[in-house]
């Protein structure tokens, strides 16, 4: 996306200098993870989705563990004391001097926000000349949100904190979502006249609307088609309904796109996964990130499938199967009770129960290759690295240790010895 001029700027300020302790952990809050990824990454890679050039997060407490997760994909800002919103963007002002275009304020937990929503909010403030745009909702129960006070236009004329609220006031349904998007260079000179001057005694972002339209400066907002999007976490029991959130929403697109899900409430798909037409997807199953599904493929009940893994059309895993950083061919069933990880397994393959393969030595992890219209015995260990070529059949209860050839029959396992009359003597 790019609407603005070539020499502005959309530059993104994260809010993580929180504490957190709701939470009830060691941890940040922002390091807890939704399928896998921390809230914090989420909303960094959130940013860049929308065409941020940069990104700033404002950290402050337990800081280290943010700037593990995030690295060098983010600047930083310090927060030592926690003054209130509009003291945690002063801190960005570094970042934001001698620059012209649009500056976007997110919050580390509040990341599950469709990047949709917030190019609307950047494209609304840039083609109606606004100089801040809110994100607003409608609530039908709006306790402890700011709420958003109009004049009898429909303009926005403040933002009230609730405990600063009047009776009148906190009737409002419209509530201010703490997500923005300001003109830079209006934003800093606002930052200047905001003061403490409130029930919390902190600086509130929010008076910088007021001194905007005080100005004469046109402020707007969008208002959130879902409010599940802004949604955020303060607790283990707001991670929970937070992944529920995303897991409906990621399920509903794909049964959208032709994909059957026969339990959503019992199927975890994680992000960036790719599920053809007509694969069918049975419950308790959870596929991992990066993972690749093809078309009339079926998975599950009960398949781990883990990242890095590419399943061709007409695949079956079955009960009980788990697979991670593994290639299957067109055809291929793998119906149950089997690890498969590092391998590539050709088409039209079966491959039996208790199948394994021995992918670790201790140290580094090896790849165990299966050729096309191979059928694997129940039970066979395959210990990496290994090969086995086309037409192989593996005789059930085998530990393969040694390359086998095309057109093959593989027995590799003791002989069998029965010693008559040992319970008697026993």
């Amino acid at each position: 996306m790019k609407i603005l001029d070539n020499e502005e700027y959309v530059i993104t300020v994260i809010m993580a200098a929180g504490k957190g302790t709701r939470m009830k952990s060691n941890k940040s809050k922002l390091v807890h993870k939704i399928y896998g990824k921390e809230l914090v990454r989420r909303v960094a890679e959130l940013a860049y989705k929308i065409g941020s050039d940069e990104v700033v997060t404002v950290v402050g407490h337990l800081r280290e563990q943010i700037q593990e997760v995030l690295g060098d994909s983010v600047k930083y800002a310090y927060q030592d004391e926690l003054l209130g919103t509009g003291h945690a963007v002063m801190q960005a002002i570094p970042y934001l001097q001698g620059k012209k275009g649009k500056v976007v304020v997110l919050y580390g937990d509040v990341p599950i926000i469709r990047p949709e929503t917030l190019k609307k909010l950047i494209e609304k403030s840039v083609t109606s000349k606004e100089y801040a745009t809110l994100l607003t909702a409608i609530y039908e129960n709006p306790t402890g949100y700011g709420r958003i006070v109009r004049d009898e236009g429909g303009n926005i004329e403040k933002i009230v904190e609730e405990k600063d609220a009047n009776p009148l006031e906190r009737k409002i349904k419209e509530i201010n979502s703490g997500i923005y998007c300001f003109d830079i260079e209006e934003l800093l000179k606002a930052l200047k006249f905001i003061k403490p001057n409130n029930a919390q005694g902190e600086y509130y972002l929010t008076d910088v609307i007021k001194i905007m339209n005080d100005k004469g400066l046109k402020t707007g907002a969008v208002i959130v088609e879902d409010n599940t999007e802004i949604l955020g976490v303060n607790d283990r029991a707001q991670l929970e309904l937070l992944t529920r959130v995303l897991r409906m929403r990621i399920n509903s697109e794909h049964m959208r796109n032709g994909v059957t899900v026969e339990d959503a409430n019992s199927t975890y798909i994680y992000d960036d996964v790719k599920i053809g037409k007509d694969t069918v997807i049975h419950p308790n199953t959870i596929i991992q990130s990066n993972v690749t599904i093809g078309e009339n493929c079926e998975i599950g009940p009960n398949a781990f499938i883990r990242e890095g893994c590419v399943l061709k059309n007409k695949v079956k895993i079955g009960n009980c199967v788990e697979i991670k950083k593994t290639t299957i061919g067109e055809g291929t069933k793998v119906p149950h009770l089997t690890y498969l990880g590092d391998c590539k397994v050709g088409k039209n393959c079966n491959i039996g129960c208790g199948t394994i393969t021995c992918n670790y030595d201790g140290v580094n992890k090896h790849q165990t290759i299966i050729g096309d219209n191979s059928f694997i015995g129940s039970n066979v260990s395959f210990v990496a690295p290994v090969k086995i070529g086309n037409n192989v059949t593996v005789a059930a209860g085998s530990t393969i240790t040694e390359d086998i050839p095309d057109n093959t029959l593989s027995i590799a396992r003791e002989r069998q010895i029965n010693k008559e009359g040992y319970y008697n003597k026993k």
